[in-house]
């Protein structure tokens, strides 16, 4: 899929630019609601903004949509990831060059800020930047101009800036990481994205539309979990967000299983009640294995995960058990499926 985000793509930027924050975020969550109207103030301000938030809560799809509602919605949105920066490439790629300003600058170029001119730059990640780099993009921030490699005077620019970070940037002020001018500069207006566990009341809604968009594309039914599968679905920590409920959406109608969460978070902690079915650790393994292949269909790579180990390491578990009792694998051979001819 082409995003993952908290935000609806199906309205299009000609209904976004005429309606309501509300009409153009996926959810019912009150804090996702004031970063929406936050977001259409600064789009009309156009100022710069600071999304901060987790990976995987959609910040990139939140500065196209500050984009796509400012007076810049006609011109380039072109986004930049920081942390791919280096301290020797860097200065070319975003300021420009001129023609033969270093060994195989065979042309000129523009630069990321000079080819968004009149439109809107998406700093993604921009606490990964170099600490050698966060005086020369402050200057771009002041001065509203850039200097290209190999050029003898400085060039005015028009953009809008948006910056996106899933670190803490008060901290890395003061340990050091990022400088303290550069972040107010960036931080006029942060709108602070909450993760998918802070909005549980919204998952619903997620699941509903994202079993939509994949039941179209894979042409398959729509995907309705019942009550229990459900609150499982609400209860889990999401630590990849709306990212990661979109991806384990798409996974099942891809393999055409039902969703699956991860094994690890998912499992109730065991009570000290609760009794065991066998006190037999080789048994008790031989079941796990046989739950996890029937629960995906025979599929080792995606048992292996439900169990918590390598594919190769449930490789080997499966040949012991053939070994330790050949007459009675019939079950578990089953779940995995055929087995290959040997050529």
């Amino acid at each position: 899929m082409a995003d993952h985000s908290s935000i609806a793509p199906s309205i299009d930027a000609a209904k976004r630019s005429a309606s309501a924050p509300n009409d153009w975020v996926l959810g019912q969550n009150m804090a996702v609601r004031q970063v929406a109207q936050h977001a259409q103030r600064a789009a009309k301000a156009d100022c710069t903004v600071l999304v901060s938030g987790e990976t995987g809560t959609g910040k990139e799809l939140w500065g196209r949509l500050i984009h796509q509602q400012g007076p810049r919605s006609q011109k380039p949105f072109i986004p930049v990831n920081c942390a791919a920066l280096t301290v020797t490439l860097a200065e070319s790629q975003l300021f420009g060059h001129e023609r033969g300003s270093f060994t195989g600058a065979a042309g000129r170029s523009l630069g990321v800020f000079r080819a968004a001119e009149g439109g809107t730059v998406f700093l993604d990640e921009v606490g990964e930047m170099p600490l050698e780099l966060q005086p020369k993009l402050l200057r771009v921030l002041q001065e509203l101009e850039v200097t290209p490699v190999g050029a003898a005077h400085p060039v005015p620019i028009d953009v809008q800036i948006v910056a996106a970070t899933n670190r803490d940037l008060e901290l890395d002020v003061a340990e050091g990481r990022f400088r303290e001018d550069l972040y107010y500069r960036l931080n006029l207006v942060e709108l602070r994205v909450p993760p998918l566990r802070e909005r549980v009341e919204d998952i619903p809604e997620f699941i509903d539309f994202f079993s939509r968009r994949c039941a179209q594309r894979y042409q398959r039914d729509v995907w309705k979990p019942d009550a229990d599968t459900l609150k499982r679905f609400c209860e889990f920590p999401w630590p990849g967000n709306v990212r990661q409920l979109s991806h384990i959406i798409e996974q099942s109608y891809v393999l055409d299983c039902a969703p699956i969460l991860p094994h690890a978070e998912t499992q109730p902690l065991p009570q000290d009640h609760a009794p065991l079915p066998y006190m037999d650790l080789t048994k008790l393994r031989v079941a796990a294995i046989q739950q996890a292949l029937a629960t995906t269909r025979g599929h080792k790579g995606r048992a292996a995960k439900l169990l918590g180990v390598h594919a190769n390491t449930l490789t080997r578990m499966l040949a012991q058990m053939e070994a330790d009792q050949p007459g009675s694998s019939s079950s578990w051979r089953l779940a995995q499926g055929p087995r290959p001819r040997p050529r």
